[in-house]
């Protein structure tokens, strides 16, 4: 098991298939969920955004997006089981299969909500079947931790209303959020982000403060998913040892756990 800096289990390859069968595949028998867990607090930011802004389409942009999962929980009323009973392997053997198979259920079943989705990921594969699938409307394939949106990046990013991620942020940082705020030409989307309990947030609270935000975490926590095996739990709790949070009762337990962040602008 290899286990990356922060103390995961490395799984990189997962995000990069030309499919989802094998990110879905691996992710169940850990229980993986917080996508569904974070969907009631995303729809409910939407509708509120949706009418304090007076805007009847908000445009979402999705930060570690992979392969479309909360645009298509969103937009399309699914949840997570139905996501793995799609990718769990019995249904087409092909890609193709797989994308005409979603596309039927893109163009047959109407948007739950009125939303625009952009995807922003490093994973090309990913974002090209989430996007000819139908579950995202746009994206962009960046690394905005080490480069500066291009001209046409900052294009697709602009008009952004809604920012959401659901466990990039510890991998990605206020660089990327700084880099997406400043893309806006002045406007500050409003943005809610899960995150790991062993990445502080402080850092990306303090940037976006700086731009004009004020950040409020929600009390609960949120399991993301089991641990997959011993030595990723041990590294995991070295980290949030090392980090000063307290495991007792919740990563000690055998799950890893993630808070919620909102974050609006300080005048609205």
């Amino acid at each position: 098991m290899r286990l990356d800096a922060s103390g995961k289990v490395s799984l990189d390859h997962i995000y990069t298939a030309p499919d989802p069968r094998t990110y879905f595949q691996v992710l169940r028998p850990l229980g993986y969920r917080v996508p569904q867990l974070a969907k009631p607090y995303f729809e409910k930011l939407i509708k509120e955004y949706r009418e304090t802004e007076q805007v009847a389409v908000p445009r979402v942009l999705d930060i570690g997006c992979s392969y479309g999962i909360n645009a298509a929980l969103l937009k399309y009323d699914l949840t997570m089981d139905e996501l793995y009973a799609r990718y769990d392997g019995t249904g087409p053997s092909s890609r193709a299969g797989l994308l005409a198979r979603d596309q039927d259920l893109s163009r047959s079943r109407s948007p739950a909500h009125g939303l625009r989705f952009t995807g922003l990921d490093a994973s090309a594969g990913a974002l090209a079947y989430a996007h000819e699938a139908g579950f995202l409307d746009g994206t962009v394939n960046a690394d905005l931790e080490a480069n500066d949106p291009t001209p046409a990046q900052r294009d697709l990013l602009a008009g952004t209303d809604l920012v959401i991620s659901t466990g990039c942020i510890g991998y990605v940082t206020e660089r990327t959020l700084a880099r997406v705020v400043r893309a806006q030409d002045g406007r500050l989307p409003w943005m809610a982000h899960f995150v790991l309990r062993m990445f502080p947030f402080e850092p990306v609270e303090a940037a976006l403060d700086e731009l004009g935000y004020r950040t409020v975490r929600v009390d609960e926590v949120f399991k993301q998913r089991r641990f997959a095996g011993p030595q990723e739990q041990r590294g995991v709790l070295d980290s949030l040892a090392a980090a000063g949070v307290d495991a007792c009762g919740l990563e000690e337990d055998g799950w890893l756990y993630a808070q919620l962040y909102l974050s609006r602008p300080q005048h609205g």
